[in-house]
């Protein structure tokens, strides 16, 4: 650990020179980078220092130990070296959170992405249920939301939504939301009151800038085509609707959202770039050992990771095997304590790699 402090120490001071010189400060998008960078390591610089002066108060009062004869002084030494290690072993733990690698995309929005899977219309419904909770949460995070490409029925089924979370820290927060998540209850239409089980997934992608993805021209076709409603008929008379397609890996991203054609292409180029980092996220976590894997799980949306019981009122996270009993409150975008218990665990994981 004292290796890893000193290496942040070193660079955050030659941040600081880097700064300041005078060449690199007419360059703003390099000052904004090395901003960044140098807040990142702030919290580690200051820990360290705090550490070390505990430390050396500490030194000055073992020595006044061994030198003091004076029983009253001893005593108040001693009670000060004892509230010094309780002070040691707490910033010594913040430090070693500290120095666990971030995300890098941890303060990034977020491209969501939901889809119907196995139960039909049911399905469907509890698709549209899961973008409420989410959007909800979003509301309660002072976040905002844009709808980006929407499939649904006339029953208030969604067959597919891909949406934008805006706000700092969504990734972080949503992250381990990707996956299966299967819903456990008794449909509208089913007269003998059997349950039913379905399922939907969640994709949640970091929104990709063009810095983060270089994409070519080259490399994409883009068609352009007449929104559609309800039953897939035409909703605009011009057609604004866009496809974009990349053609080496075959990703597509579609918005009809906007009037603008314009806007369309921001937004589906946006999801584009998103997805294809995702990609290249994906290939990269499988490259990596189980024991290096920084989320809770893979982040695989194949994997089950919740169930929604609603006779029980009832959500099981089947990864760190956590039960609620709030499911009304849930649904309503009241996630707060289950993200919170999956930011724990994977913050438990990466300390655990950290002093392994």
């Amino acid at each position: 650990m004292l290796e890893r402090m000193r290496a942040v120490e070193d660079r955050s001071e030659e941040l600081d020179r880097m700064m300041a010189d005078p060449e690199i400060a007419v360059d703003y998008s390099r000052i904004q980078e090395l901003a960044k960078e140098q807040a990142q390591l702030r919290e580690v610089v200051e820990l360290s220092r705090e550490l070390r002066a505990i430390e050396s108060e500490a030194n000055d009062l073992e020595m006044l130990l061994r030198e003091e004869s004076d029983p009253e002084l001893t005593e108040l030494a001693r009670e000060e070296l004892a509230e010094l290690e309780t002070r040691r072993e707490s910033t010594e733990q913040a430090l070693k959170l500290a120095l666990i690698p971030k995300d890098p995309n941890d303060e990034k929005n977020v491209i969501v992405e939901i889809r119907a899977g196995t139960g039909g219309d049911e399905a469907g419904l509890f698709a549209a249920d899961l973008y409420r909770m989410y959007n909800r949460y979003a509301q309660r995070r002072n976040w905002k939301t844009e709808v980006i490409d929407l499939n649904e029925t006339g029953i208030g089924s969604v067959k597919e939504i891909v949406f934008e979370v805006k706000g700092r820290g969504a990734y972080s927060r949503l992250k381990h939301e990707s996956g299966v998540h299967r819903v456990q209850r008794v449909p509208v239409t089913e007269s003998s009151g059997r349950i039913h089980t379905s399922a939907a997934t969640v994709a949640v992608l970091p929104e990709a800038e063009e810095v983060d993805v270089e994409v070519s021209n080259e490399d994409l076709q883009i068609d352009v085509f007449h929104a559609s409603g309800h039953g897939g008929q035409n909703v605009q008379k011009v057609a604004t609707a866009i496809r974009i397609t990349h053609k080496p890996t075959g990703i597509v991203a579609i918005c009809q959202d906007e009037r603008s054609q314009l806007k369309n292409k921001e937004k589906a180029m946006s999801v584009l770039r998103s997805r294809i980092l995702a990609q290249e996220m994906e290939r990269q976590q499988r490259e990596r050992s189980d024991a290096r894997r920084s989320q809770v799980g893979s982040g695989d949306r194949s994997e089950r990771v919740r169930t929604y019981n609603f006779p029980q009122s009832r959500i099981t996270d089947h990864r760190i095997g956590l039960t609620v009993h709030s499911l009304a409150q849930s649904l309503d975008g009241d996630i707060d304590g289950i993200i919170e218990a999956l930011l724990e665990e994977e913050q438990t994981q990466k300390l655990a790699n950290v002093q392994a």
